[in-house]
Parts: structure tokens; C-alpha cells; sequence
């Protein structure tokens, strides 16, 4: 039998070890949170309150969740610390893949947490105009606001493509120890949303 002072020890060990995780969780959801458009609305300069706006979403637009594909080059990047993807594959002429090597050959419609692999039915990369990697966040701002670079859309059609789309809400879910996008994809439609009605301005590249 376990003597009462080391049970009492052992209660003090539990309790201290729960009180570490919560405290850690609690800093891990702070230290990824997305501010809200509503404080920014102390910028009285409508031009600089949505550059400011762009900013804070510019933490989603920069995570390796985004960055990994949408790479620089013809090969995408996996991992926290972004590396190159392994096995060895190219986006192809479509985005998904060789004909020897489709995305969806190992990416299936879901996360396939055994093999750690993620997935999606429309698992691919964006396209070449689109790539954000080693980019500031004003590049990537006048990138995604160009229809030549964005996909042909229009400012507004990004708030329900960044906000809806569920291949972009995939970084946030992103399953297997995997560190998600900041914030939620409704709060990230939300600075879209507020970016596009504040004259969709970036800052400074």
C-alpha cells in the first residue's frame, strides 16, 4: 500500500504538473491568438488602420501551414521548420502533382493520423503566381490582391475563400502534433472582411 506522506507528495506532483499544463495551454492559445478588427479601430487613418489590419493577418498568411504550399519553387515544404517535402515531389502542371506521383496518391480525403499524413479531397499546391514563401507581408499583401497573381478574384471574394474555404481552414486543423495556423478561420475571414472595407491598403513591402 502507498503510505499517506508519499500519496500526499504524489497529490502535490499531480497538482502541480496540472497547474504547468494549464498555464502552458493557456500561453500557447494567448501566444496564437488573432486580434480582433475591432482593435484596430483606434486608427483613425482609414489607409493605416487596414495596413495594420492586413498585419495581423499576415501571422496566418506567414505560417508554415500557408508558407509550405504555397513554396517559392515547384516543390512544397512540410514540417514546423519548413523542409522539403519527403519523399521527393513536384507540383506538376496542374499543382497536383506528376502523373507518376498525384498529391492525392498518399494525401487522402482526410488526415491519416497513424501515417501522419495529412489530407484533403483537393490536397495540392497553389499555383506558381501565388507562392508566399521568404516573402515580407506587404509583398504578400499586393500579391493577394492582384487578380493576375490571386486566382482572377476580386478583393471581396477572399473573405469567404481565406474565411470558408475548407482547404484553407485545413491549417487550422491541421491534425498530429502539427502547430495549427493563429487564431481560427472565422476570425481570419474576419480581418479579410474588415480589410477589404478599409480599402483593402498594405503595408509598407
Amino acid at each position: 500500500m502507498i503510505s499517506d506522506a508519499r500519496f500526499k507528495t504524489m497529490a502535490v506532483i499531480a497538482a502541480l504538473a496540472s497547474s504547468l499544463c494549464a498555464g502552458y495551454a493557456a500561453s500557447e492559445t494567448a501566444s496564437h491568438a488573432l486580434a480582433s478588427p475591432e482593435s484596430f479601430a483606434n486608427i483613425a487613418d482609414t489607409e493605416k488602420r487596414s495596413a495594420a489590419i492586413f498585419t495581423e493577418l499576415g501571422k496566418v498568411l506567414t505560417h508554415p501551414r500557408c508558407t509550405n504550399c504555397h513554396p517559392a519553387g515547384d516543390s512544397p515544404r512540410q514540417g514546423d521548420n519548413p523542409h522539403l517535402h519527403q519523399p521527393p515531389v513536384t507540383r506538376g502542371a496542374d499543382g497536383h502533382g506528376l502523373e507518376s506521383m498525384r498529391c492525392h496518391t498518399c494525401h487522402q480525403k482526410a488526415n491519416f493520423e497513424p501515417g501522419r499524413v495529412p489530407g484533403h479531397p483537393e490536397w495540392h499546391l497553389a499555383p506558381r503566381e501565388m507562392a508566399w514563401e521568404g516573402k515580407t507581408i506587404g509583398e504578400i499583401c499586393e500579391q493577394i490582391r492582384d487578380p493576375a497573381r490571386n486566382g482572377g478574384r476580386k478583393v471581396e471574394a477572399l473573405i469567404d475563400h481565406i474565411g470558408k474555404d475548407t482547404l484553407v481552414g485545413w491549417a487550422w486543423k491541421p491534425g498530429f502534433g502539427r502547430s495549427p495556423a493563429p487564431g481560427t478561420q472565422a476570425q481570419a475571414g474576419a480581418l479579410v472582411e474588415a480589410w477589404v472595407k478599409t480599402g483593402a491598403a498594405c503595408p509598407a513591402p
